[in-house]
């Protein structure tokens, strides 16, 4: 008879965890609520390997972490199903039963058992800060109060598609730098390492003939080739170092400013600041949000201390009963153009479309400072490995046509 493992909670409240041989796990749980137990879990107990349990717990390894495209694709199926006049319940069950993910899976699950325990969807989407940031869970809570959960969860689609937009194409405006960088490294290694080797034969006895030139790459590379387990530790050490104080809040706060003080890169930055902190705060007022909570949002999904220090400002210029502009107007991370636009929202009550149409400008003009960026990084990271791979191909064949002419 097969051997279960139980856990039960007694009459007067104390976990109990025990075993029990009953032909089903549904026998065994009726077993055990005939004796007074609230049947809290049952799982058998198997003896040797289960295949199966053993592939679909590799399977949930590697699915990895939820990304934020899963929470995208939920959100418009939600959105869709919610407009369909589908409960939330039902909603939750159709979209878990869709879901690829384990890990999601389970996720969506928890929030639809949360539901029907009588919580708020708001709330069990707050019990999953690391998928639904507070911009998610307040635009939720602001259309169950007003009862426009189905548009709700379309404008929070449209924003997370855009976001994700944003991010692809600074990644991939970052990306392309850092491969060129790479390949340069690369070659140039190979060259000093496995090229330049081959000519020291060719040199050797005639050191004083040598071009400073060629003397420095033969110096360098047999550096790296005797001395290569001691770079690679100091190179090692100096990531490592960098990674742990970029972890820092001193750290990366430096690591922002220097974000918006590159001369190629400071105004990709900046647009990608300013775009996402109106577009965030124009879209927590038009959903209802409370003002001050919709400003402690923004500066926590800026995505930089600075404007994170700049919107915190303007919270506490808020809460004394000042208006936004107040805190903007000494500000130099936001420009005098947008201030007085957002002035003029305040005035007129339509903040909210102020700041959707700013925020649309600045994303247009994030997209033309990537391209711009891309297009200039190009032909810098061409011209430099290039002359990388022509200084060496020049300090081996220069002292070769030297010796060459003294031959003749």
């Amino acid at each position: 008879m097969p051997a279960y493992r139980y856990q039960v909670r007694q009459g007067n409240g104390q976990t109990v965890v025990g075993v029990l041989n009953a032909e089903t796990a549904a026998a065994a749980a009726s077993s055990l609520r005939a004796q007074g137990m609230q049947v809290l879990t049952v799982s058998p107990i198997v003896s040797g390997i289960d295949s199966q349990a053993f592939f679909k717990r590799l399977r949930e390894l590697n699915a990895g972490k939820v990304s934020s495209k899963h929470v995208l694709d939920f959100t418009t199926q939600l959105a869709v199903m919610v407009r369909a006049g589908i409960g939330i319940r039902a909603a939750l069950e159709g979209i878990a039963a869709q879901t690829e993910h384990a890990n999601f899976r389970k996720i969506i699950m928890g929030l639809k058992s949360d539901v029907e325990s009588g919580k708020q969807f708001s709330e069990a989407l707050a019990r999953h800060p690391k998928l639904f940031n507070p911009l998610y869970i307040n635009m939720v809570r602001a259309s169950e109060m007003s009862g426009s959960f189905g548009k709700m969860l379309d404008r929070i689609a449209a924003y997370l598609a855009q976001q994700i937009e944003t991010r692809k194409m600074v990644i991939g405006a970052m990306i392309y730098p850092g491969v060129i960088a790479t390949m340069a490294v690369g070659v140039t290694v190979f060259l000093l390492t496995f090229v330049l080797p081959k000519f020291a034969g060719v040199f050797k006895g005639k050191e004083d003939a040598l071009p400073w030139a060629t003397t420095f790459l033969m110096d360098l590379s047999a550096t790296l080739r005797s001395d290569y387990p001691i770079i690679l530790g100091v190179l090692a050490g100096i990531g490592f170092a960098i990674f742990m104080l970029l972890r820092t809040d001193t750290g990366s706060f430096w690591f922002d400013k220097l974000k918006l003080t590159v001369p190629v890169m400071k105004r990709m930055f900046r647009a990608l600041y300013i775009s996402r902190s109106l577009q965030t705060l124009g879209e927590l007022i038009n959903a209802g949000v409370p003002m001050l909570d919709t400003i402690a949002i923004t500066g926590d999904i800026s995505g930089n201390k600075l404007y994170k220090r700049m919107w915190r400002g303007v919270y506490a210029s808020v809460k004394q009963g000042k208006k936004i502009v107040h805190t903007l107007n000494t500000s130099a991370l936001m420009p005098h153009a947008v201030v007085q636009m957002i002035g003029a929202g305040e005035e007129s009550g339509k903040l909210g479309e102020v700041l959707e149409e700013v925020a649309g400008y600045y994303a247009k003009q994030l997209r033309e400072s990537i391209k711009a960026v891309t297009g200039m990084i190009e032909p810098l990271m061409i011209i430099m490995m290039g002359s990388i791979v022509g200084f060496i191909a020049m300090a081996i064949i220069l002292p070769i046509f030297k010796m060459s002419q003294i031959v003749r």
